[in-house]
């Protein structure tokens, strides 16, 4: 797939900085094209949860500019985001669960209803739609947290280390599934991980990112072909991709392997 495109996000100069004198980041400089798949590594501290969440809109930087591209109707894109944790309602069901976005927009029952259908499609879960989360596997959870991203049909999609707390078999089944998605919807992703192998894995690009202050200190393209599969993931060229991330990370002062 050719993920190089027009962007969809700037960054430029980008700054924030807290009352009490921290300076989370600074000069922050990053592009990222329309249908890319942008991996974003850094230790812990480092602030690439921070640039998520400016990204989204959700925080405001404190100098430079961070914007997203508006379409030709001039509306801004469509944004999802998938936090760390799954942070479903426990007292509702899954349907309900990813339906909430859509009720909070006043979205018509009958049009919100296909729309939950469809993501849960999207995910694998049409079978658990009445299911309560504590019936759920910690990856299905995450699957509803995803569906209920997918729901408003994102055109950017921001991921905040899902798959950080399952087990690797669980975590190699849901990278594979979010790049069958990625490839189908054609969304815009960026996704935080502390993990290099998933970043190698998922990304057309890798952002590595310093602390104190925290900043974008290399930026490596994966020009390893989509799809990717288990094979690739025994490969040399995924091997040389990891060990170029780690090189990276250890120049930056870091020892997030």
């Amino acid at each position: 797939m050719n993920v190089q495109a027009a962007p969809l996000i700037e960054i430029r100069d980008a700054a924030l900085s807290y009352g009490n004198g921290t300076v989370a980041l600074e000069s922050v400089n990053l592009s990222v094209g329309q249908h890319e798949f942008l991996g974003l590594v850094g230790p812990s501290g480092c602030g690439k949860s921070t640039l998520l969440r400016l990204i989204a809109g959700l925080m405001a930087p404190s100098a430079g500019r961070v914007s997203t591209v508006s379409d030709r109707s001039g509306d801004a894109p469509e944004i999802g985001f998938v936090f760390q944790e799954p942070t479903l309602m426990p007292w509702a069901r899954v349907f309900d669960n990813v339906h909430l976005p859509l009720r909070l927009k006043g979205l018509p029952v009958a049009e919100a209803r296909s729309r939950v259908e469809q993501a849960l499609e999207m995910v694998g879960l049409a079978d658990f739609r009445r299911a309560y989360p504590r019936e759920l596997s910690g990856g299905m959870k995450m699957r509803v947290s995803i569906a209920r991203a997918l729901v408003t049909r994102p055109t950017l999609l921001l991921m905040d280390e899902p798959f950080a707390a399952l087990d690797d078999m669980t975590r190699h089944r849901l990278n594979d599934d979010l790049l069958k998605l990625w490839s189908e919807q054609r969304w815009t992703v960026v996704f935080v991980t502390h993990s290099i192998y998933e970043a190698v894995y998922l990304s057309s690009r890798v952002a590595v990112m310093a602390a104190s202050p925290g900043r974008i200190v290399a930026d490596l393209h994966i020009d390893s072909p989509y799809p990717r599969d288990q094979e690739y993931r025994l490969s040399a060229a995924y091997g040389a991709h990891c060990r170029v991330v780690t090189s990276a990370l250890a120049q930056a002062g870091t020892s997030d392997v």
